[in-house]
């Protein structure tokens, strides 16, 4: 079976600087050491599983005065290794006004982003504030869709005041929100959305430009009400995602497996859906 992951963040040195002050934390919050791959590594990895992914770049530099993982960056890397990286998603800072809107211009024309990815909890924003609407049109403009995180992150958990990080930021009604104003933008909802589950299960459900991957979240843990709406109603809507590195692909794919889906569903999930979406 085809397995396209749709959040594969790059895993390197230059993601990891990316982030600046959260990596202690994403350490702390997944348990184990938060430490750059090489990229050999990182290919070798994928083609063990026999995964294609799109890669996804990281820009929350108004936040962490840190560079980011940028368009450029992800787009060589793609480009690199075509057989394993069927694209990459761009990211640009939504804080940084007319410069972001520029740069997703660039990032598209230039770099041939599929699309771009949004952090919400960690560029301390939220999608559907209204300052924000000018990068939307601009994005819109250039027919590529978006993908925003729901639900909590681990970026910043457990430190005091999640270092200014509001999880609010990521419910799922701002991308309602956004799906409502902007009907032809493509978007997809990243992360399960916890603890707004069923709130994402119902934007999902009504909003039809709304589309939902399942990634960075151990599938033996998915609520009952999720398990049954993958194979039921949302069949069409779910997709598949790894947020690599932050579990092994050995295990979500052996529990995805243990969910005890039938071949249709999974088909949908691991590629199907990807696309007839976003033409994958």
């Amino acid at each position: 079976m085809r397995k396209i992951d749709l959040h594969c963040y790059p895993g390197t040195a230059e993601w990891i600087a990316s982030q600046g002050p959260y990596v202690d934390a994403l350490a702390k919050y997944w348990n184990r050491p938060w430490v750059a791959k090489e990229e050999k590594d990182v290919v070798a990895d994928l083609v063990e599983h026999d995964i294609e992914a799109v890669l996804v770049a990281f820009d929350i530099e108004s936040v962490t005065n840190t560079p980011p993982c940028s368009n450029a960056y992800v787009a060589g890397m793609r480009d690199r290794h075509p057989g394993t990286f069927l694209g990459a998603w761009g990211a640009v800072d939504p804080l940084k006004g007319e410069a972001a809107c520029a740069e997703a211009e660039s990032a598209v024309k230039d770099h041939g982003v599929l699309g771009f990815h949004f952090h919400p909890i960690m560029g301390h924003f939220s999608v559907d504030e209204p300052k924000l609407r000018p990068l939307w049109e601009t994005i819109a403009g250039l027919s590529v869709p978006v993908m925003i995180d729901v639900g909590t992150t681990g970026m910043g958990a457990g430190m005091p005041g999640g270092m200014g990080a509001r999880v609010r930021h990521a419910h799922p009604m701002a991308v309602d929100e956004l799906a409502a104003q902007f009907p032809d933008l493509t978007i997809i909802a990243a992360h399960p959305g916890w603890p707004w589950v069923d709130e994402m299960t119902a934007v999902a459900l009504h909003k039809g430009n709304v589309y939902w991957e399942l990634s960075g979240w151990a599938p033996k843990y998915f609520p009952s009400s999720l398990r049954t709406d993958i194979r039921g109603r949302l069949r069409e809507k779910i997709m598949f995602g790894s947020d690599h590195p932050s579990m092994p692909y050995a295990r979500i794919l052996r529990e995805w497996e243990e969910l005890g889906y039938a071949d249709e569903v999974m088909d949908a999930v691991f590629h199907g859906n990807a696309e007839r979406v976003l033409g994958l």
